[in-house]
């Protein structure tokens, strides 16, 4: 028996364009209905749920920042957050410049979004944000909750590969992006899975009565972790290749099918 449904949602539910398809929303809807749980695990900062709002309303709690932070859309406000030390950081972002000296670097925190030098480009509008400054006493305050490297010229994989051996013992790192190479770090002991284990805890839920979906390499230990855990078949070969199970891919709503085959 399903007591719970997590989902990632880029590239997963959420569509290139930014939406979320009617069917897939109403299958959620009906699962709710059914009094299952719905818990969205996203990368994305507690900043840019739009896609959840608009089609879902404030519909319950969040786990953002790749499970370093828990929030709760109705009373909008921050539950809980595993930040990552300064100093981590900076000894991340010197090991990374070893290895890809045009590295640029970027830091979400429980306030919102410091960039570096370089990290953005035309094609993406981040918002407002501030200047990155390892060093500054209100990057210490505010905490970091995802450290991100960018690089302009290696591929993503190439560029994983290359530092994450070294970084392991520092913190957590994975990437989540097809069209930028861009590598997305937190506290070590942090990932989707840490934080969904934890919800699920506090509501008496075990890890066999979780359904799950994603589609890339940051939802790999969620999917590993729920009793049903699925990649979508349009996402990365190393998901898929560590997945129980396979839903179709996004562009055929694949979400939405499996829900539907689960619901009476």
């Amino acid at each position: 028996m399903i007591k719970l449904i997590a989902s990632d949602l880029d590239g997963t539910i959420v569509n290139h364009d930014g939406t979320i398809s009617d069917r897939t929303r109403q299958a959620f809807l009906a699962a709710r209905d059914a009094g299952i749980q719905i818990v969205f695990v996203t990368g994305r900062p507690f900043r840019w749920l739009t896609p959840v709002i608009e089609s879902f309303g404030e519909m319950g709690t969040v786990i953002c920042s790749n499970g370093a932070l828990l929030y709760d859309l109705e009373h909008d406000q921050v539950i809980w957050s595993r930040t990552l030390p300064v100093e981590t950081a900076r000894q991340a972002a010197r090991i990374i410049l070893d290895h890809e000296p045009h590295a640029a670097f970027a830091a979400e925190t429980t306030k919102g979004l410091h960039l570096g030098e370089g990290f953005a480009d035309r094609h993406h509008n981040f918002g407002v944000q501030a200047p990155l400054d390892l060093s500054s006493d209100e990057i210490e305050a505010e905490g970091i909750v995802k450290f991100l490297a960018r690089s302009p010229r290696m591929a993503m994989d190439d560029f994983y590969a290359a530092v994450a051996p070294q970084l392991g013992s520092l913190l957590s790192v994975t990437h989540s992006a097809f069209d930028v190479s861009l590598l997305e770090m937190a506290h070590v002991d942090i990932h989707k899975a840490t934080t969904l284990d934890e919800y699920c805890r506090r509501l008496g839920i075990g890890a066999h009565e979780v359904m799950a979906f994603g589609d890339m390499p940051n939802d790999i230990e969620m999917l590993q972790f729920a009793g049903h855990g699925y990649a979508m078949a349009s996402g990365h070969p190393l998901t898929l290749a560590s997945a129980r199970h396979v839903a179709p891919p996004l562009e055929e709503d694949g979400v939405a099918q499996v829900i539907e085959g689960l619901l009476p």
